[in-house]
């Protein structure tokens, strides 16, 4: 049966958007602001960003929740496609800011003190955007200020999401699944080449994270010898860390993907610990952006919505960095050259060959 005709203007609903810019320097009584129409556009473009960009990673949380997930399935490729594409609109943020600051700050002074107390800081659709990739409560910036410009019906939509289970947590779980590592059979034609280690583990460390260590330790320069002993706390003990994202063991899978990511079946899996160190890069990218754009608009003065302005942001920039804790496992790659030796076994299964 064949579907109604669609009018494309009816399909986007365009009326509905194009009347939804109502400049309050436009209202009776009030001199026109030219300038606000687009700081309305803008924004309103950025929230319809952000519906995308929550579309996106609740759709990801959904494939990675799957109690199984293979690896080499059109689950982690939609995946990875998926939060590429979140980057990708991240990139267009930082580029709308191009546009935004085609108006002059006098531009700006037209109409800014008519927004008080509306602020960018009130949009809960950015938070949760942030606390569903991971960014915890207890690890934000200005905790008292985080949601006490916010009416109840946006805060109870922040905690709902701030309660569902991160893309950071998910990930997390499908590190710790990594099987290479919990078949000894696959390791028991491989040699150390550093030590006379014969156990496959001691104290539940695997001989090759042993082995590897000895390697990466005998690498460090005389200024990265405290590494070792990061090594040592990152790699080897779960309780070190109080408040660590990600376990031990996800750690070791995750450098794992790193070193070897050269074999076909860690290709995807390395894109997708790469595509979230790049959303971590292009948000700090666009609150960079942000701040300078602050700092140019009203220079030390403070935010519409009572905050400290530019100041609140650089906060911000410093500590909302989400997979940080992925980006400094770069700290502890070596040579690829000198990388252990991996055992037939192992080498044919992650090259396809059963």
């Amino acid at each position: 049966m064949p579907h109604p005709p669609i009018y494309y203007s009816e399909y986007l609903q365009l009326s509905k958007i194009l009347d939804a810019q109502n400049p309050v320097s436009f209202s009776d009584g009030h001199e026109p602001a030219h300038d606000e129409m687009l700081f309305i556009v803008i924004h309103q473009a950025y929230e319809l960003w952000f519906k995308q960009i929550l579309f996106e990673v609740n759709s990801v949380t959904e494939i990675m929740a799957k109690s199984a997930i293979d690896d080499n399935s059109t689950d982690l490729q939609t995946v990875v496609h998926r939060l590429k594409r979140v980057t990708t609109i991240l990139k267009i943020l930082v580029q709308q800011i191009d546009i935004l600051e085609t108006m002059t700050p006098l531009d700006f002074l037209d109409f800014r003190d008519k927004l008080r107390p509306a602020s960018g800081f009130q949009s809960w659709q950015f938070k949760i955007i942030e606390a569903r990739l991971g960014l915890q409560f207890d690890q934000r910036h200005g905790q008292d200020y985080y949601t006490s410009q916010l009416n109840k019906q946006d805060i109870d939509l922040i905690k709902s999401a701030e309660e569902k289970e991160t893309v950071l947590q998910l990930i997390n779980k499908w590190l710790e699944r990594m099987p290479f590592f919990k078949e000894d059979i696959l390791w028991q034609n491989y040699t150390s080449s550093t030590a006379e280690i014969t156990p496959h583990s001691i104290n539940n460390i695997h001989t090759f994270w042993m082995d590897y260590e000895n390697i990466y330790t005998e690498g460090l320069a005389e200024g990265e010898k405290i590494n070792a002993e990061h090594f040592k706390n990152i790699f080897f003990k779960e309780t070190y860390f109080t408040e660590r994202s990600l376990s031990a063991e996800a750690c070791r899978s995750a450098l794992f993907i790193m070193m070897y990511r050269g074999y076909p079946m860690l290709e995807l899996p390395f894109q997708l610990l790469d595509t979230l160190l790049e959303i971590d890069n292009q948000l700090g990218n666009w609150r960079y952006r942000h701040i300078n754009m602050v700092r140019r608009m009203i220079g030390s003065r403070i935010g519409t919505g009572g905050s400290t302005g530019a100041g609140y942001l650089q906060g911000a920039m410093d500590k909302h960095y989400i997979f940080k804790e992925i980006s400094q496992l770069n700290s502890f790659l070596t040579d690829r050259r000198k990388l252990p030796k991996l055992p037939k076994e192992i080498a044919d299964r992650l090259g396809y060959i059963s």
